[in-house]
């Protein structure tokens, strides 16, 4: 876990990708970008709110500052694999995430049943103020994709992602449950992060343009609250997880 990055001061630009607009930027992309030493991956979360999703209510407003909790894991995790407890935030258009690893065994009796680890670090304080301030904090919902993660050639901190098959449930909301769920996006569409500490290349906004690749407002967590709000009236019974 060391090679990840445990803190993040960013600009993050999502654009939803078609099918044949995602080919064609993969082409494009070729000698300025390449896949970085994690290449693909499934990424699962586990997203955390109030009963009443007061923080994704909140965010769908749009405000300035907004925040939100997840726990997160690259692949399916046993208890004993290190997972990231991420508390990241938004104000003014830039990013801001702070996250810290656990084992699972222990991230989910902090996170599931209240019991504290015995290491503590100025982030899993930081987390642990936020559980506090936002009291009776519940895993509220799964969602997983399969994350493709380039990198600039030229400049190192030019960072892209491609998300595809993005799965959501609000069942079974354990990270050791693996992916599966309903899909949020159409086949074969993409959405893709741009993720820079100042402004984009010249060559890349190039890029997009020629591709009609814009801009979007487009939150995962977002998008599946509102498709359960739809959905919940119509859904029936429930699911096991033993």
């Amino acid at each position: 876990m060391s090679g990840y990055q445990m803190t993040f001061e960013r600009t993050e630009m999502k654009y939803l990708l078609e099918p044949v607009q995602y080919l064609q930027l993969k082409e494009r992309l070729m000698g300025k970008m390449e896949t970085d030493q994690y290449g693909n991956s499934t990424i699962c979360n586990v997203y955390f709110d109030t009963p009443d999703a007061r923080l994704i209510r909140k965010s769908l407003e749009k405000p300035v500052y907004k925040e939100k909790f997840r726990l997160r894991s690259y692949g399916l995790p046993g208890q004993t694999s290190s997972v990231f407890l991420e508390l990241k935030k938004k104000y003014q258009g830039i990013v801001y995430k702070r996250r810290e690893t656990l084992n699972l065994a222990d991230a989910e009796a902090y996170l599931y049943r209240g019991i504290k680890p015995e290491r503590q670090t100025q982030v899993l304080r930081e987390i642990d103020w936020f559980l506090h301030y936002y009291e009776n904090m519940i895993p509220a919902m799964y969602i997983s994709y399969e994350r493709t993660a380039l990198y600039g050639l030229e400049d190192e901190n030019l960072r892209l992602t491609l998300d595809g098959n993005i799965l959501w449930r609000t069942d079974c909301l354990r990270l050791e449950n693996g992916p599966w769920g309903t899909p949020l996006l159409e086949d074969g569409w993409f959405l893709m992060e741009i993720k820079i500490p100042g402004s984009m290349p010249l060559w890349l906004g190039h890029i997009l343009d020629e591709l009609k690749i814009y801009p979007a407002s487009f939150s995962k967590y977002g998008q599946a609250y509102e498709k359960q709000q739809i959905m919940r009236s119509e859904k029936k019974g429930g699911i096991s997880c033993a």
